[in-house]
């Protein structure tokens, strides 16, 4: 532990010698870069000198174990009664930030809301989710875009796509993919029966065109004209946009905004991420996954959690946990299921780095 301390304190330093460099700071691309990795270095950093003055002082404490002077002794022990509970707990902390990052979990997102089996009220409970994630970013202070938003005939929306710009904010979201349930008594309900009805949820990493290593002459692209919603924009413009992998042939589109160019960012991403998926799919086959990965596919059919109203109840059902501040969730309150979860999948990767099953 102390080496790999070591060698990120010096890579740190490296980092900070070239951000003051005129040809670093001349390039904004490279600027950017390098001051992430920085940042990113940082939280590693302050605790390991925290850690190496902990361990200075066990070191000085235990020297003074070897003093004749009674007293001295007896104060090196009651320094060391309260330091090595702190090495420990400490040292438990820096084994968790020295857990590898997804590259990912750094990058931008664009989120897709969809509502799901329940009619009028599932759109109505879309509407829900996209109000408390629009919270949950506000306090995060991300920045958001919608891109496209079907509204449904009762309130609330049959589809919504939006990219959210900041700070981690994939390693972030990434846990909200798959089915949202929600069981409640619907406005339009006379008889005050609790119905069940769902909204999916798909959080997918924006890559940069520079990330995205599939090669021109493999991709076949199309062009159409999009349907739905948009007067007489929709019948002269060809906005929507098909890009076909050739060597796969997985197909991804996009029609959810109306400019061409748009659709062709979106598109990509989404072809780049299906074409990994199906990788990671194929590793996961081929080697059997070492641990049971939280984030799930993104799969719409993937029920991860449960909004139980008459109860005030949220369970999330891929770590058990339940809460019984459901008016504080769907306010925008959820960095307490976010935080579960990436103490679980921090778990898991920790029990892989230890050779466990």
């Amino acid at each position: 532990m102390i080496d790999k301390l070591q060698a990120i304190q010096e890579r740190f330093y490296y980092l900070e010698e070239k951000l003051s460099d005129p040809e670093t700071v001349s390039d904004m691309k490279q600027y950017t870069k390098i001051n992430k990795e920085y940042k990113d270095l940082q939280a590693i950093v302050e605790v390991s000198k925290v850690y190496s003055s902990l361990l200075g002082n066990i070191e000085n404490a235990q020297e003074m174990l070897k003093d004749s002077d009674p007293e001295m002794k007896e104060m090196a022990s009651m320094e060391l009664e309260e330091l090595l509970p702190q090495r420990e707990k400490m040292e438990e902390e820096i084994k968790v930030l020295l857990i590898p990052k997804d590259p990912e979990d750094s990058k931008d997102v664009v989120v897709e809301i969809r509502s799901g089996a329940g009619g009028d009220e599932a759109s109505i409970f879309a509407g829900d989710l996209y109000r408390m994630y629009t919270k949950f970013i506000e306090s995060r202070s991300w920045k958001m875009e919608v891109i496209d938003a079907n509204e449904g005939s009762a309130g609330g929306y049959n589809k919504l796509v939006l990219e959210v710009y900041g700070q981690d904010v994939y390693g972030v979201l990434k846990f909200e993919s798959g089915a949202h349930r929600v069981q409640r008594v619907p406005k339009t309900e006379s008889q005050g029966r609790v119905h069940t009805s769902a909204a999916t949820v798909v959080v997918m990493p924006k890559f940069e065109e520079e990330d995205i290593d599939i090669r021109k002459d493999e991709l076949r692209t199309d062009t159409f004209r999009a349907s739905g919603a948009g007067g007489q924009h929709v019948n002269k413009t060809e906005s929507g946009v098909r890009f076909t992998h050739l060597p796969t042939g997985i197909v991804a589109e996009s029609t959810d905004s109306r400019s061409q160019h748009k659709n062709r960012e979106i598109a990509l991403q989404r072809l780049y991420v299906k074409i990994q998926d199906a990788q990671r799919q194929k590793n996961y086959n081929e080697q059997k996954a070492q641990r049971k990965s939280l984030v799930g596919s993104g799969d719409r059919s993937d029920k991860i959690r449960t909004y139980n109203y008459p109860q005030n109840r949220v369970t999330d059902h891929r770590i058990n946990l339940t809460l019984y501040s459901l008016d504080k969730i769907i306010g925008g309150d959820i960095s307490e299921i976010i935080e579960a979860l990436q103490v679980a999948e921090n778990a898991e990767k920790m029990k892989v780095g230890d050779g466990q099953d």
